[in-house]
């Protein structure tokens, strides 16, 4: 008996160190997905739009990427209600159509994302990629404010402090850029790294107000993550066909929906719209301290590559500027002593996947209940 007994526990801690190498292998696996989704949307954004030749028309990949996310979060749903069309159809109807009151509080993060998602185009075919991945983690600031005023939260003061390094880094960077250093932008006349600034910088205003309002109605309602992206990517398809139609009408009229697509192109569209979806799924193997390294890591592969693909020039004033920000996105998601008043997770500030609906802590909540259905389907339970 004693020696079963030995053997139990024997089993149980190698299983326990089993388990526990799978976990470091998922974070390790976890902060590289990170990192490549981070970094190659901006990238790949940039690359695309600077490449010579027929551009194509930046709204209606905005309106193409809306579409892939409802088409995607709508796939889930079905999955969750166990592949049953019928029960599927009638859900969305409920929720969509009979509880259209609810569903019409969507109507302003929706638009304010939409907008977001042109403005990063537009923003990144002006900046450089390293300077725009730089300036656009002022959307932690932005929305670490929107959170204190809107939500009644509460920053530790390592967040504050970190908050101030990450303005102060930013602005070096800017100043860098107003020298005339940057040799990617005096080479090419159809470049305006004003036009980009103000873009980058009215992102990040709308990512922290979008991002703070569609947290708050998610914490106010008992709908799904999922169910929440299909209600704002309707909305999103909508506003972005009407943004389209206003800015391109007439020529996506003449020269077609489709008109610049390549397979790249197709990278970005995808890449785009289901970054937060991926990110969703690899965050419940990461913790802040992870998220923050990656969204860290994501700046110095972004500017590296910049160098190469872009001939980004650095110099020490940009690499102290980028260190500030590095060590400020770091610094806020560490996490809090304990007895420390509640602050907001840096988890929530969109990503984006540089331009997702999804915040990643509710993402994360909703796929930790997901996938266990799909894993007990999966055996057959």
């Amino acid at each position: 008996m004693a020696a079963e007994n030995h053997n139990k526990t024997a089993e149980e801690k190698t299983g326990s160190r089993g388990q526990g190498e799978v976990n470091v292998r998922l974070k390790y696996i976890s902060l590289a997905v990170l990192v490549v989704q981070n970094a190659s949307l901006i990238l790949s954004i940039r690359y695309v739009r600077t490449l010579p030749g027929d551009r194509f028309y930046t709204t209606s990949a905005v309106v193409m990427a809306e579409v892939l996310k409802v088409m995607t979060c709508v796939v889930i749903i079905l999955l969750q209600r166990r592949c049953s069309v019928k029960d599927t159809a009638a859900f969305l109807l409920d929720s969509i159509v009979f509880q259209y009151k609810d569903t019409l509080k969507l109507a302003v993060p929706s638009l304010i994302y939409t907008l977001q998602n042109n403005l990063q185009y537009i923003a990144i075919s002006n900046l450089p990629a390293a300077t725009f991945q730089v300036t656009y983690q002022l959307k932690i600031l932005t929305t670490a404010l929107f959170s204190v005023l809107m939500l009644r939260k509460s920053l530790s003061r390592v967040q504050w402090v970190s908050l101030l390094l990450l303005f102060g880094g930013v602005a070096i960077v800017q100043v860098q850029q107003e020298q005339g250093k940057e040799a990617a932008l005096t080479d090419s006349s159809n470049q305006n790294y004003t036009v980009g600034l103000v873009a980058v910088i009215i992102s990040c205003l709308s990512s922290g107000f979008a991002g703070v309002y569609f947290e708050k109605i998610l914490k106010g309602s008992s709908a799904s993550v999922w169910m929440r992206n299909v209600q704002l990517g309707i909305f999103g398809t909508a506003l972005g066909l009407l943004g389209l139609w206003w800015k391109d009408g007439a020529a996506i009229a003449e020269r077609g929906f489709l008109f610049g697509y390549t397979g790249m192109v197709w990278c970005v569209i995808f890449n785009q719209a289901f970054g937060g979806l991926l990110v969703a799924v690899v965050v419940k193997y990461a913790d802040n301290i992870l998220k923050g390294f990656a969204t860290s890591f994501s700046i110095i592969v972004s500017t590296v590559a910049s160098i190469y693909l872009f001939s980004f020039n650095v110099d020490l004033l940009f690499t102290a500027g980028a260190g500030l920000v590095i060590g400020a996105v770091y610094m806020y998601s560490l996490p809090k002593r304990p007895g420390s008043s509640s602050s907001l997770d840096s988890s929530s500030t969109s990503s984006s996947s540089a331009s997702s609906a999804l915040p990643r802590a509710g993402a994360a909540q909703e796929m930790e209940a997901f996938l266990p259905k799909c894993a007990s389907k999966q055996k057959g339970s």
